[in-house]
């Protein structure tokens, strides 16, 4: 069997390996696995195909690997869905008090109770978004 092909089988189980485990590490190697195919392919000796191997392996891992798991496990900064709308601003349609009433946020109108059920907030008032409780906004008043 040509060199080449074993480099590229090698590459192949390599990049399938990791997909299961997830490390970055196999897909590297794998990497490093199809660049020796290359060098075997247009015929450099098997001494010097395994040098081309460890150095590409290397750097990869040394370079490559940290750079792609700060990626993979960086934390998800934007929030989405109800979620994005706590600590927005919004508009009171109508009167809002522990009973209900009704606000605008982003374009969209939603019930609304004040954080604070004591409170009662005139149309017109500009209020931050505290908590979204199942299709209700909570709502404060700006100062």
């Amino acid at each position: 069997m040509d060199p080449w092909l074993i480099w590229l089988i090698v590459g192949a189980v390599l990049a399938v390996a990791e997909i299961f485990t997830l490390t970055v590490a196999l897909g590297m190697l794998g990497g490093a696995a199809l660049v020796t195919a290359g060098s075997a392919a247009v015929g450099l000796p098997l001494p010097w195909q395994f040098l081309v191997f460890t150095v590409v392996a290397t750097v990869s891992l040394l370079f490559l690997r940290p750079v792609a798991l700060r990626h993979v496990r960086r934390p998800h900064a934007e929030r989405f869905g109800v979620d994005a709308l706590v600590g927005r601003a919004a508009y009171a349609v109508s009167e809002v008090t522990a009973l209900g009433g009704r606000v605008r946020i982003g374009g969209e109108e939603w019930t609304a109770r004040p954080y604070d059920e004591t409170l009662v907030i005139p149309p017109g008032t500009t209020v931050d978004v505290i908590e979204i409780s199942g299709a209700t906004a909570l709502v404060y008043p700006r100062e």
